[in-house]
């Protein structure tokens, strides 16, 4: 396997030799560039390390390369503990668990497209990814034991709330005295 800097060094040879110094109006521009480059420039050459001519040696490699099957679907996989309203954080966003998780840490794959969570090898869920930082995906289906056994129906729609959200409903005479009371205790 080659090592770090022979994989790096293409993008060294590219940053010096063809982007240095160089201006371009849009992709287009750049990408039209690099190809004139590519072919006057970067292929004819003769290559230092194998002395050979790079568009001939690829010509000679071309027959063996095989094409790609399918799209590479990169996954992350990661281990993230299941919070006490249900939710696994990923990318900083959370996604909602089914109540019927056993396990506090879950298994949660990454995809560009999709996160699954896994408990014990097995897809219990699957969101499509949130966008940003902060938001909140809850799958209703994730909630309907819990919303079947409080409300009785599982037409019942389940709405999820942050501890604080609510506050019990008080007359402003409450909170007057409440403020009395304090500027006393202040004042003592």
């Amino acid at each position: 396997m080659p090592d770090k800097g022979k994989v790096e060094r293409p993008f060294r040879y590219i940053r010096e030799d063809f982007f240095l110094a160089r201006s371009f109006r849009n992709l287009d521009d750049l990408n039209q560039q690099l190809r004139h480059w590519l072919d006057t420039v970067a292929n004819p050459r003769v290559h230092a390390t194998t002395r050979r001519v790079v568009n001939e040696a690829f010509a000679e490699e071309r027959p063996t390369l095989r094409s790609p099957v399918g799209p590479y679907r990169a996954v992350l996989k990661l281990e993230r503990r299941v919070s006490h309203e249900g939710m696994v954080s990923v990318g900083g966003n959370a996604y909602s668990v089914p109540d019927t998780a056993r396990r506090r840490v879950l298994e949660v794959h990454s995809l560009v497209d999709e996160i699954r969570i896994l408990e014990d090898g097995v897809i219990i869920a699957s969101h499509i990814p949130l966008e940003g930082r902060g938001h909140t995906r809850v799958d209703p289906a994730h909630r309907r034991a819990a919303a079947r056994a409080s409300r009785g129906g599982a037409d019942t729609p389940v709405v999820m709330s942050r501890a604080g959200d609510q506050v019990a409903r008080r007359s402003l005479d409450f909170y007057d005295a409440v403020g009395r009371a304090l500027a006393v205790q202040g004042n003592a």
